[in-house]
């Protein structure tokens, strides 16, 4: 039989906020087909705890939410490029309407919208010919979930961004696609405390055909189709991987 060459071989991709979750699934199914990773995170413990699992991987401290991080890694790059980057860092909290401050709004955007545009103005040069660009969105920017207006806002702008990109960047054969997870079992929710995460979730699993949460590994294998060459006819588009969320 024929000895298949890892999909990544070769190729070179960055993911930002990949200490846990989607991310850091995502960072393990990439090492495992042969890709040279740069990640990055906001958390010291668990940033060493990355160099000691991908000990060829650059580990960057990096946190979206400032302003200087884009031209940081850019430094982390040391004048190579790259074949593959997967905008995965973000935050979430909720507040009902009227809890809404500028302080949450500020917090969120600038993590959620400003921190990926920013990455993406600094890296986009460094994009080399052919290369896919991932961004992570979420399922709220369509559900209509009570108390996430804010987040939920910020994930829509990643999916219109996204888009915009893929037009600027098709002639340099540049894909760009949104990953829009669902019910994801990543403990992305722990700022809600048990019983709002038990009714919040349990509410959404009630709309999932499939009836169970997704795992980080589901949906980061869809981030993998998106970074590689099999999807090489695919840009603009968004991939929800929600087991079936039935829309409100």
């Amino acid at each position: 039989m024929p000895i298949m060459t890892p999909r990544f071989a070769g190729k070179r991709v960055l993911i930002t906020g990949a200490t846990s979750g989607i991310g850091l699934a995502g960072a393990r199914l990439l090492a495992n087909e042969g890709a040279e990773l740069i990640l990055t995170g906001t958390n010291h413990d668990r940033l060493a705890s990355l160099t000691d699992e991908f000990n060829s991987a650059t580990v960057i401290l990096n946190d979206a939410s400032r302003p200087d991080t884009g031209s940081a890694l850019v430094e982390g790059l040391a004048g190579r490029g790259l074949d593959g980057l997967w905008l995965n860092a973000g935050y979430a909290d909720v507040a009902p309407i009227s809890d809404v401050d500028a302080d949450l709004f500020d917090t969120m955007m600038a993590t959620n919208v400003r921190g990926p545009l920013l990455h993406m103005a600094a890296l986009s040069g460094r994009l080399n010919e052919g290369a896919s660009v991932v961004v992570t969105s979420s399922t709220s920017a369509y559900e209509g979930a009570p108390s996430t207006a804010v987040y939920a806002a910020t994930k829509a702008a990643l999916i219109a961004a996204a888009r915009t990109w893929a037009v600027e960047l098709a002639p340099r054969a540049i894909r760009v696609n949104t990953l829009v997870p669902g019910a994801i079992d990543t403990g992305f929710r722990r700022f809600m405390n048990d019983e709002s995460r038990i009714t919040f979730e349990s509410g959404v699993l009630g709309r999932v055909p499939l009836g169970r949460m997704g795992t980080p590994t589901e949906a980061a294998a869809v981030a993998l189709f998106l970074l590689s060459d099999e999807s090489s006819y695919v840009t603009a588009g968004q991939y929800p991987v929600d087991g079936g969320l039935i829309r409100r």
